[in-house]
């Protein structure tokens, strides 16, 4: 919804009233039909750490690797530098 700044001021203890009944509405403010702001409800953040949890339970589910671990750098230098080393 898009309101002009003038008629947001005469509505908005109704607009705020709207948004925060529904959390997905959101109000656009314009000035000379310009946005300029947007009233929304507050997305609630989350708790330190809650990401860091999520991932490790996503890795937990992947399957495990087989064999012996190789670093990459053995790799990738010779596809960088060739077989013999840098190229001189």
């Amino acid at each position: 919804m898009k309101l002009s700044i003038s008629e947001a001021r005469k509505q908005l203890p109704a607009l705020v009233r709207r948004v925060q009944r529904d959390a997905g509405a959101s109000v656009q403010i314009t000035v000379h039909d310009q946005v300029v702001a947007e009233l929304r409800a507050v997305q609630h953040e989350l708790t330190p750490g809650a990401a860091a949890a999520a991932l490790l339970g996503i890795m937990a589910k992947l399957p495990k690797r087989r064999g012996r671990k190789i670093p990459i750098s053995s790799r990738i230098k010779p596809r960088l530098y060739g077989r013999r080393g840098a190229i001189r």
